[in-house]
């Protein structure tokens, strides 16, 4: 089910703060930092703040790009759709996270889905907005091309373990990036991210049932621990040992 998302646009910096509590782009991730105080001024009164639902479409792959965004809070699954609607699970987003900004700079479509994972917020600025700061400030457009590099050099390393790698090393690889990602809650060793079954096979491109059973054998091993959705890491150390073999 999807659900309409609430818009606040073109409001002052300061009702978005007392409305939502978040602090400016340029306060939040690094790659705004070099726009200058016009430039600042002109997309705080642009930037939109979006709230979407748990398992709310925020694009479709092939949709016309109109937005990119940054998350502010919750987390976003980037996934493409493969024969018989299967899913492959691309990225996985955490605050302060950028997408979208490829389709953008394209001046294309999107080339993936995004989907809130949980109730989240986002930043959100126009496609003519971002690629004029692409094009007018050499600063902030070197720091789009670093950052564009990185997710390819990430992309080309997931390629070859999702296609390289198997059952046992896919999954735990994909442990582990849970781990990278979004850290553990407090006792340090539970995975601070409960996700089902289906969406950590899409991740590790294999099947709910292996992803089960592998999750199963790694308990045994001592590796991690389950409780319902709940994964303990107890030996991160030969998790790793696991994905590097392959």
């Amino acid at each position: 089910m999807y659900y309409l998302c609430t818009i606040f646009r073109n409001v002052p910096k300061r009702m978005k703060h007392e409305e939502d509590h978040f602090a400016p782009l340029w306060e939040l991730n690094p790659i705004w930092d070099t726009l200058s105080g016009a430039e600042r001024e002109r997309i705080n009164s642009t930037v939109e703040i979006v709230h979407y639902a748990k398992n709310e479409m925020i694009h479709f792959d092939g949709e016309e790009s109109t937005h990119m965004g940054m998350l502010l809070s919750g987390k976003v699954r980037i996934y493409k759709e493969g024969i018989g609607q299967r899913q492959q699970i691309i990225r996985l987003l955490k605050p302060y996270d950028i997408y979208g900004y490829r389709a953008c700079i394209a001046n294309g479509a999107y080339n993936s889905n995004a989907s809130a994972f949980e109730d989240c917020v986002v930043y959100r600025l126009s496609r003519e907005e971002f690629t004029r700061l692409v094009r007018e400030n050499g600063a902030f457009c070197y720091e789009v091309m670093r950052m564009m590099a990185q997710d390819l050099a990430i992309s080309e390393i997931q390629t070859v373990n999702l296609t390289q790698k198997h059952i046992r090393g896919r999954l735990a690889e994909s442990l582990l990036h849970l781990v990278h990602n979004y850290g553990y809650e407090e006792d340090g060793r539970t995975l601070a991210m409960l996700l089902p079954r289906e969406d950590l096979a899409n991740m590790s491109n294999m099947t709910t049932s292996n992803a089960i059973r592998t999750l199963s054998q790694f308990a045994q091993e001592g590796l991690i621990a389950i409780n319902g959705r709940h994964i303990s890491i107890l030996n991160e150390k030969e998790l790793a040992r696991v994905s590097r073999l392959g």
